[in-house]
């Protein structure tokens, strides 16, 4: 794997990690499907639309042609869950066989419930997968504020390759051979931010704030045991460590859309043009759960809020006249 670094997706996080890479000493292409955004980039040096006030480095290329990417020694894929298969069927034709592709995307694909690495398997079965996973977000990363995250893929060595060629002194990576139980906690917690945050929303306080949480984390334990996930990989970055990020700051677009459907906002409204992964997800994480029996009480009341088959209202009711049992 040559030093070279590409990454797919121009929002906020695509451009962090771009910053990241380059801080690392590697040679870096952005891509965005948009050229208007991609020439004011360019000429900006920075992302007012996602990251603004962070100035890109000089090192890093941006483009919006894909056969830009074909000299890439690793592809970070960086464009929202639900728009990784539309991706992953446009690199086909583009980077080479052997070229890992690291997802940098948190979620499960609404319509068939599938995992990220899954999706990248099915389109690019000759690129190994692997999931940078972990309590960061895009503004820390891009300013070079120390940042922990998780790089899981099924070969170690890679994994650890990986992790070496992303690794700088403010920008610290984990490797691990779980991708699966790294998946779950991204996916999962998204769901559970919003939880957080309409529990915030309706000003319930601290210590119920602090039991959604912890009996939250207990829901994604569970479906993670279900599925083969490592505890060690659930309780730590990926997992746990995420868990406790987005459920506690207003950076989390999933907490905020949370906090403003507890204040009574509309689904609708309450994204407030920004991109919630978590509204996508919960649907395919409770179809999962179900699936599998694994019961998930307080991602299913979310799922129904936001299908709006019950009213906040009655959701919190419905958790709290569940019968008592031992932790």
């Amino acid at each position: 794997m040559h030093n070279r670094v590409a990454i797919a997706g121009s929002g906020a996080w695509g451009t962090a990690l771009a910053i990241a890479a380059a801080r690392a000493g590697r040679s870096v292409t952005l891509w965005s499907r948009d050229a208007d955004a991609a020439r004011h980039m360019s000429e900006q040096r920075q992302n007012v639309a996602y990251l603004p006030g962070v100035i890109l480095p000089a090192s890093i290329r941006i483009t919006y042609d894909f056969k830009d990417l074909h000299d890439a020694g690793l592809l970070i894929a960086a464009v929202p869950a639900q728009s990784m298969r539309d991706l992953a069927k446009h690199l086909a034709g583009h980077i080479p066989s052997g070229i890992p592709v690291v997802v940098a995307a948190k979620g499960l694909e609404l319509a068939s419930n599938a995992f990220m690495s899954d999706i990248i398997g099915e389109h690019l079965p000759h690129n190994p997968p692997a999931l940078l996973s972990g309590p960061s977000f895009a503004v820390d990363v891009g300013k070079g504020l120390p940042t922990a995250v998780t790089l899981a893929a099924r070969d170690e060595a890679l994994a650890r390759s990986i992790v070496k060629l992303l690794s700088s002194s403010s920008f610290r990576l984990y490797h691990s051979t779980d991708l699966r139980g790294a998946e779950i906690g991204g996916a999962a917690k998204n769901v559970l931010a919003i939880a957080s945050g309409i529990c915030a929303g309706q000003s319930l306080g601290a210590s119920a704030s602090a039991a959604l949480i912890a009996r939250g984390f207990a829901e994604l334990a569970r479906l993670g045991n279900s599925l083969g996930a490592r505890p060690e990989t659930l309780m730590g970055l990926s997992g746990l460590g995420d868990l406790i990020l987005t459920c506690n700051s207003t950076a989390s677009r999933n907490f905020s859309f949370g906090l403003n459907l507890g204040r009574g906002l509309s689904v609708a409204e309450a994204s407030q043009g920004k991109l919630a992964e978590g509204a996508h997800t919960a649907s395919a994480l409770v179809e999962m759960a179900n699936a599998r029996h694994v019961e998930m009480p307080i991602c299913t009341a979310v799922n129904a809020v936001l299908r709006q088959d019950l009213t906040i209202e009655r959701a919190i009711e419905t958790l709290l006249a569940r019968p008592s049992k031992a932790e």
